[in-house]
């Protein structure tokens, strides 16, 4: 991963964004310290599922379609406390 520092990334913004793009995440630091990575759409959706909505997830699931799944309840009355 290619490191940069915070005033070399606002002044070459672009070519951090096309670094990114072509050669995968770019970190950036502080004072040494990291504190940020920039990473293409490409990869954060990749990354985050974000391609994917919760309906479409769901539907992925193993269980998607199965009717007769039970649950175990936990009946006890729960803990005692002292008040």
């Amino acid at each position: 991963m290619h490191t940069w520092q915070m005033q070399a990334a606002k002044a070459r913004f672009s070519d951090l964004v096309q670094r990114a793009r072509l050669e995968g995440p770019q970190e950036i630091t502080v004072h040494g310290r990291p504190v940020a990575v920039v990473l293409s759409r490409e990869m954060f959706d990749r990354l985050s599922g974000g391609d994917l909505s919760l309906v479409d997830f769901m539907q992925r699931s193993p269980l998607h379609g199965v009717e007769d799944i039970e649950f175990e309840r936990d009946r006890s009355s729960g803990r005692e406390i002292e008040l």
